[in-house]
């Protein structure tokens, strides 16, 4: 017999309180397995500093959670990506600490961001004129970042930019710059000559700048050596349980979420039978079927259709036919326990991993993070 998955009662559900019916599904997140990375990654760095990247809600785990467990730790530096992401997290922050604003500073922001404290990364000339004529205006030297386009062609100073701040840096009057940054195109893939390039034209520009703390590496740039990772690193996928590095190599990370799904209903069907929409699974045999309380609106990605599974203890369970928006239809024809409504499936878990379901769908492991809904029942394990 294959163990029943226990159903706990939820400290914390997304559905309304006054609803007291338990969630299509289940997210745990270990807390105590993030420390575990954090710690993995801290010991990897040699005397880096490791910052964590909380942007997007810590990838969609609930940073008001993540960033406290972090900074238990000894996290100091942490970095969202937008300014209306940094407010909620500033008192959670321990004294001392940073939060920088990835995307820098909207125009207008000036005044906002001032007055959380927040430190905006720059990006542009017209960025640095902006948040020195805010310093100006307040009569106090205010911290910033200034990020360099090392060739990734996405946010930062361009070269020519970086000469122009060199050969008038009254521009950075009224300005505490704490660090140069830029950020890796391919480190996932280690041998990528790109990486290195890149590290090479870091190197260039930042000696252009003040001098300042630098940092370069996310989570898989970390792997790439010591010359990577400067004096800080920006871990983000691996902090929560992500592969780092498209090496083939196992994931050295934890784990840290596991996904699990209500069973809705379950039928037989006879052979011929059309599953799911548009029947792109016809039933070629009698078959036990079981519906699943997710779909494509939690962020179980449509392009599961007919491919992935879940998984009830070791026994697969095939995707039959197309994931609905509030729905996933299973083959549950060769298991030989019962399988009855309300009982938990993995989708996310010790028999399929995060990238795991990431690959079969076509994408990577970030975005499966972060598209995950808020209808789950959430289950914060603060240990194990």
């Amino acid at each position: 017999m294959v163990d029943r998955p226990e159903i706990a009662s939820s400290n914390e559900s997304s559905c309304p309180e006054t609803v007291a019916a338990p969630a299509g599904g289940v997210l745990h997140v270990s807390l105590g397995a993030l420390r575990a990375n954090y710690r993995h990654l801290r010991t990897l760095a040699g005397g880096a500093e490791v910052a964590g990247v909380v942007k997007a809600d810590a990838y969609g785990l609930g940073a008001r959670e993540v960033v406290p467990a972090l900074a238990e730790e000894g996290c100091r530096s942490f970095f969202v990506a937008q300014l209306c992401e940094a407010a909620p997290l500033l008192p959670l922050l321990p004294a001392g600490a940073e939060l920088f604003v990835l995307n820098g500073l909207s125009p207008g922001a000036e005044g906002a961001c001032a007055a959380t404290g927040a430190i905006p990364v720059l990006n542009s000339l017209n960025q640095v004129r902006r948040w020195g004529a805010e310093a100006a205006r307040r009569g106090e030297a205010l911290s910033a970042a200034l990020q360099v386009d090392s060739g990734m062609s996405r946010l930062g100073l361009s070269p020519a930019e970086v000469e122009a701040l060199a050969a008038e840096p009254a521009l950075l009057s009224g300005l505490r710059i704490v660090l140069v940054m830029s950020h890796l195109a391919c480190a996932d893939e280690p041998n990528h000559p790109a990486s290195e390039q890149q590290r090479l034209a870091f190197r260039r520009l930042a000696a252009r700048l003040p001098a300042a703390r630098l940092s370069l590496a996310n989570s898989a740039g970390m792997f790439l050596g010591e010359d990577f990772r400067f004096d800080l690193a920006r871990p983000g996928i691996g902090l929560y349980g992500g592969q780092p590095v498209a090496d083939g190599r196992p994931n050295p990370m934890r784990p840290v979420v596991r996904l699990q799904a209500r069973v809705v209903q379950t039928r037989e069907v006879p052979a011929g039978s059309g599953i799911g929409y548009g029947f792109s699974r016809v039933a070629d045999r009698p078959m036990r079927l079981a519906t699943i309380g997710i779909g494509y609106a939690d962020g179980w990605p449509r392009a599961l259709s007919n491919r992935a599974a879940a998984f009830f203890g070791a026994a697969r369970l095939p995707i039959a036919g197309r994931v609905s928006m509030d729905s996933t239809i299973l083959d549950i024809s060769a298991l030989e326990a019962a399988l009855r409504p309300g009982d938990l499936v993995d989708l996310v878990g010790p028999h399929q991993t995060l990238d795991e379901v990431a690959g079969l769908a076509g994408t990577i492991s970030y975005e499966i993070l972060t598209s995950l809904g808020h209808r789950f029942e959430r289950r914060i394990e603060r240990e194990g």
